[in-house]
């Protein structure tokens, strides 16, 4: 083909994946609840106080994500 062929042709747009809805939590499943007592289920952040996410995928770990600390299970 020559080049004024290839320079006509209508170049395609990359095709954007669609985000994936995020999942929510409910308040009720990161306590334990029993009778009139309920226990937080996951730990606390050290540094700033927030409740830390557990991350079992490749490397256990604890993160928090309002200040990045980050907390790595013993092996």
């Amino acid at each position: 083909m020559s080049q004024a062929a290839q320079q006509q042709k209508p170049q395609a747009a990359p095709q954007q994946q669609k985000a994936k809805p995020k999942k929510l939590k409910m308040r009720i499943e990161l306590y334990d609840v029993s009778g009139a007592a309920a226990k937080l289920k996951n730990r606390k952040c050290p540094r700033c106080g927030s409740v830390m996410a557990h991350h079992a995928a490749g490397v256990v770990r604890w993160v928090c994500g309002s200040c990045s600390f980050t907390d790595y299970a013993a092996k």
